[in-house]
C-alpha cells in the first residue's frame, strides 16, 4: 500500500542500529574495565558519526523529497510500516546528533567514575556503573536517529516515547550535585527532576498517542484500509483522495502539537527543563536540549504542517504568541538567574521560542532559518554547556556567586567560555546569527509587529551572557578559583572543534542552506504558503527609462 521504494543499502536503518549495537556492547563490558566501555561507546559513535557523513554525502538536494528510503511490512493487520526516508532538515539534524556524540561522550568521560572529578575534592561521592551511564548516552542517539528518518507516524511514536526511559535513568540516576549538600539532597533533586520530566513528556505523548488512533480511524474510513504512512496520507490529502472535517483535523492537530510543544519545550509547557538540565550532568544536559528537544520542533515541520496545513494556519496566531512569550520570558529568566546550568536552560527556552517562531511565520526565510537554528543552537549550546561543566567539576558549584576572575587563572578555558555566550547571544561571523536573522527577516515579513517585538531576545540576550561572563571571568580571583586548572587536552578536544564549526557555519553556511532550502520548498507547498510581496512597488525597467 505504501508509496515507498527501498533505497538499496539500508543506510538509515544503519545508523540508528550501530549505537544501539554500542549501547548493548558497552553495557556488556565487564564492571572493571571502565576505560574499555568509554573507549567502546566513543569508537561505536565515531562509526555512527561516519555513517551519518555518508548519508549527508548521498542525500541529493535536488532529488526526490525523502531519500535513502527503507520500507517494509511490519504490523500488516493495523497498516504500521517500517517506512523511513529523510529530506534535507532530517538529514542535516542527523548529521547534528551524530556530530554531538562523540564530544558529548569525551566531555562526559569522568563524570559516572567513583574517583574524584577532574580539579575537584570528589566528597561523599558515590560509585555510579560507567557502563551502564555510556550505554544509555548511545540509545538515546539510536532513538532519537530513527525519529528523525521515520516517515510511519506510529513508528516515530514509539521512538518519540521509547528516549524518555533512557533520559529519565540519567538525569536520575547520574545526575549532577554540585549545588547539593548531601548525597541524599543531590538524590532527592534528581528523582524530582527525573520524575517531572517523565510526567511531563508521558502526558504529552499519551494525547498524542489519542491523535495517532484518530488519525488511522480517519485514513481507514476515506481510503478503505488505515494507514500511518506520512507520504500516503499527504499525497491523498493534496489529491483530495482524503479529507477531514475542519474540527476533526483541528483536534488531531492539537493532540499531536502539544506532544511537540512539551518536547520542544515551548511556553508554558517548559517547566521540566531548567529541572532537567540543572540536576543532570553538563553533556547530559547538552543530550537533552541540544539532541532530544530538536525532534520536538523538528516534529512540528514534519507532521503538524505536513498532515494538518489547514490546521497548522488556524493555529498560527496563538503559537506565534505562545512563541514570543517563550522568547522574552525565557531571556528574562535568565538575566535574574544565579545558578549558571539554570541560565543556559532557560536562554535555551528562548531559543526555542525563535525556533518555533520561524516554523509557524511560514515563510522560507522563517523556517530555513528555523531549521539551521536547530542546528546552531545545538552546536552553541554544547560549546557553552560543556565548558559550564568543566568550570563547575573544578569549582564544585554552579552558583555564578562563587567565580570570579577565571580569565587571569585560566585563559583558555575563559576564552571558550566567552566564544560559546557570544555564538549563544549570536554574535555576526558566529553561526547562529545566519539562523537568527533567517527568522527575524522571515517573521517580520508576515508579521512585522511580532518580529519587532522578538528582537527584545537578543538584547536581553546580551545582557544575560555578558553579565554571566563578567561576573564568573573577570574581577579579582576568588579564593576557590586560585588553584584552578586550565582546559586540560581531552577538554580541548572537545571544544576546539565545536568552536571552528561555529565559526566556519557562520562565515559560510552554505552547505547546510543547500541541503535545507529543498524540504523548506516542500513543507511551504504542504501548507500552500508563499513568500509575501513587498509592499513597496518596484518600477519597471520601462517606466524608469519613460521617466
Amino acid at each position: 500500500m505504501s508509496s515507498v521504494v527501498n533505497d538499496g543499502f539500508p543506510l538509515l536503518t544503519a545508523a540508528a542500529v550501530l549505537p544501539a549495537l554500542g549501547a548493548i556492547a558497552t553495557a556488556a563490558v565487564p564492571a572493571a574495565k571502565r576505560t574499555a566501555a568509554k573507549w567502546t561507546a566513543l569508537l561505536f559513535s565515531l562509526g555512527t558519526l561516519v555513517l551519518a557523513g555518508i548519508v549527508l554525502a548521498r542525500f541529493d538536494p535536488g532529488g526526490e523529497r525523502y531519500q535513502l528510503a527503507e520500507s517494509h511490512a511490519w504490523i500488516a493487520d493495523f497498516g504500521v510500516r517500517y517506512e523511513l526516508g529523510v529530506d534535507g532538515i532530517g538529514a542535516a539534524l542527523i548529521g547534528l546528533t551524530a556530530l554531538l556524540m562523540p564530544f558529548i561522550i569525551l566531555a562526559a568521560w569522568r563524570d559516572a567514575d567513583p574517583a574524584a572529578e577532574e580539579g575537584g575534592d570528589g566528597a561523599g561521592r558515590r560509585w555510579r556503573p560507567v557502563q551502564g551511564f555510556f550505554a544509555l548516552i548511545l540509545m538515546v542517539e539510536a532513538m532519537v536517529i530513527i525519529s528523525f528518518a521515520a516517515t510511519d507516524v506510529f513508528l516515530f511514536y514509539i521512538f518519540f516515547e521509547a528516549m524518555l526511559i533512557p533520559m529519565y535513568f540519567l538525569i536520575g540516576g547520574f545526575g549532577d550535585r554540585a549545588h547539593a549538600q548531601s548525597d541524599e539532597e543531590a538524590a532527592k533533586q534528581r528523582t524530582y527532576a527525573a520524575v517531572k520530566f517523565l510526567l511531563y513528556n508521558l502526558a504529552g505523548g499519551l494525547i498524542m498517542l489519542a491523535a495517532v488512533v484518530g488519525l488511522y480511524a480517519v485514513t481507514a474510513d476515506q481510503l478503505g484500509e488505515g494507514t500511518f504512512s506520512l507520504q500516503q496520507i499527504t499525497e491523498a490529502r493534496a489529491s483530495g483522495e482524503l479529507t477531514m472535517a475542519t474540527t476533526t483535523e483541528r483536534l488531531l492537530f492539537l493532540g499531536f502539537f502539544f506532544a511537540f510543544a512539551v518536547k520542544a519545550p515551548l511556553w508554558p509547557l517548559h517547566t521540566w527543563l531548567p529541572n532537567a538540565m540543572g540536576e543532570s550532568t553538563a553533556p547530559v544536559a547538552v543530550l537533552i536540549t541540544a539532541v532530544m528537544d530538536k525532534v520536538g520542533t523538528f516534529a512540528m515541520l514534519r507532521f503538524c504542517l505536513g498532515l494538518f496545513p489547514e490546521a497548522s494556519a488556524w493555529a498560527t496566531p496563538v503559537v506565534l504568541v505562545l512563541a514570543l512569550v517563550s522568547i522574552v520570558y525565557g531571556a528574562l529568566l535568565a538575566v535574574g538567574q544565579r545558578d549558571m546550568k539554570r541560565l543556559i536552560a532557560y536562554a535555551s527556552v528562548s531559543h526555542f521560542g525563535f525556533i518555533i517562531l520561524g516554523i509557524f511565520a511560514m515563510t522560507s526565510q522563517g523556517q530555513s532559518g528555523a531549521t539551521l537554528y536547530m542546528v546552531f543552537h545545538g552546536i552553541s549550546t554544547a560549546v557553552l554547556m560543556l565548558v559550564a561543566g568543566f568550570l563547575i567539576s573544578r569549582r564544585g558549584s554552579r552558583l555564578i556567586a562563587d567565580f570570579g576572575g577565571v580569565q587571569k587563572v585560566a585563559p583558555v578555558l575563559a576564552g571558550t567560555f566567552l566564544i560559546g555566550g557570544l555564538a549563544t547571544l549570536s554574535l555576526p561571523g558566529l553561526a547562529p546569527f545566519v539562523s537568527e536573522f533567517l527568522v527575524l527577516v522571515g517573521t517580520f515579513s508576515r508579521y512585522p509587529v511580532i518580529g519587532i517585538i522578538a528582537t527584545i531576545g537578543i538584547v536581553l540576550a546580551a545582557i544575560y551572557v555578558l553579565v554571566l561572563y563578567q561576573r564568573t571571568m573577570t574581577g579579582p580571583v576568588k579564593e576557590g578559583v586560585l588553584k584552578m586548572p586550565d582546559l586540560r587536552l581531552r577538554e580541548l578536544a572537545v571544544v576546539a572543534p565545536l568552536i571552528a564549526l561555529l565559526i566556519f557555519l557562520g562565515v559560510f553556511p552554505k552547505p547546510l542552506t543547500d541541503i535545507v532550502n529543498p524540504a523548506v520548498e516542500h513543507t511551504m507547498s504542504d501548507v500552500r504558503k508563499t513568500d509575501p510581496k513587498p509592499d513597496v512597488d518596484i518600477p519597471s525597467p520601462d517606466v524608469e527609462a519613460a521617466k
